[in-house]
């Protein structure tokens, strides 16, 4: 038997018991696109990837896959115009390794930093609108991030808009320490600032919102929505079982449970998103005028 090969045993038509050798390909791997097969984290259904749309949604429970910024700013809006996309971390711990992973992650999301900001429109609607990227450190916050944000916030306040931040984060930033944490009190100041301003502000929480960012801005807003299944907490499952010595539900920390709980306004799909946004954006500048 050739190296490589395998033996297998058939009946031919006369049914008759015959064995056959079949010579493996060895390339056979190469040959499979990466990715042609993944697994639903919500529901387990096995997909096809090109069973996707450009929303990325599973067909069969409507989650949302996680997506990079860009990937969601492809078909959320009509026009976009980047801000800050020069900011960069100074490293305040001089955390080893830390500004490579940020120049790797730089070059492969096309973002400084764990959020893309900028001036957006549907529909001739101009707002002001963050994406936090939970490919970039799980969406964490750091001190780039923290002042993308606060200065989303501030712009929107001098220029009498709407804001809408699509939050997906693991938490604070451990590589960058207590200068982290100041972020979520420097966000949420800017907030402030722009509801006394008389300003609407909505979140859309994504799949996972979690840590100082749902303690902070992620529920701050006039308007809270969320995709799908999404996780949002603070702690996570293991912490918080820890501390209580008991297990906790296995839907504690879904959309749909703190929507029943009333921390949440909305579940929307994600291809519905787009068009609640621009009628919500519609009926706030008509409340301000």
């Amino acid at each position: 038997m050739e190296e490589g090969a395998d033996s297998v045993k058939l009946y031919d038509q006369n049914n008759t018991l015959s064995e056959r050798h079949i010579k493996a390909d060895k390339n056979a791997d190469e040959k499979v696109p990466d990715q042609m097969w993944l697994k639903c984290p919500y529901c387990h259904q096995l997909l096809f990837a090109k069973q996707l749309t450009q929303y990325a949604v599973c067909p069969s429970c409507d989650y949302g896959l996680r997506i990079p910024a860009r990937h969601r700013l492809s078909w959320l809006v009509d026009s976009f115009k980047e801000f800050d996309n020069d900011l960069q971390t100074k490293d305040p711990l001089h955390f080893p390794g830390y500004q490579e992973k940020i120049s790797k992650l730089q070059r492969q999301t096309k973002l400084n930093d764990s959020v893309l900001t900028g001036e957006a429109s549907i529909n001739d609607q101009l707002f002001s609108l963050g994406i936090m990227d939970p490919t970039f450190i799980m969406g964490s916050l750091g001190t780039v991030t923290g002042e993308k944000i606060t200065r989303l916030f501030e712009y929107a306040t001098t220029h009498r808009q709407a804001v809408v931040l699509f939050t997906a984060s693991g938490g604070a930033r451990m590589q960058e320490g207590i200068t982290s944490l100041m972020q979520m009190v420097k966000i949420s100041q800017a907030i402030n600032e722009h509801a006394v301003a008389g300003l609407l502000y909505i979140v859309v929480l994504t799949d996972p919102t979690t840590g100082g960012v749902t303690a902070s801005f992620a529920m701050d807003g006039d308007i809270i929505l969320a995709e799908p299944h999404a996780l949002v907490g603070f702690a996570g499952r293991r912490v918080i079982e820890q501390t209580i010595h008991q297990q906790i539900p296995v839907d504690l920390q879904s959309a749909e449970n703190i929507l029943h709980h009333g921390f949440i306004d909305r579940i929307v799909k994600r291809q519905d998103e787009k068009k609640l946004l621009e009628w919500l954006l519609k009926t706030g500048s008509v409340a301000n005028e």
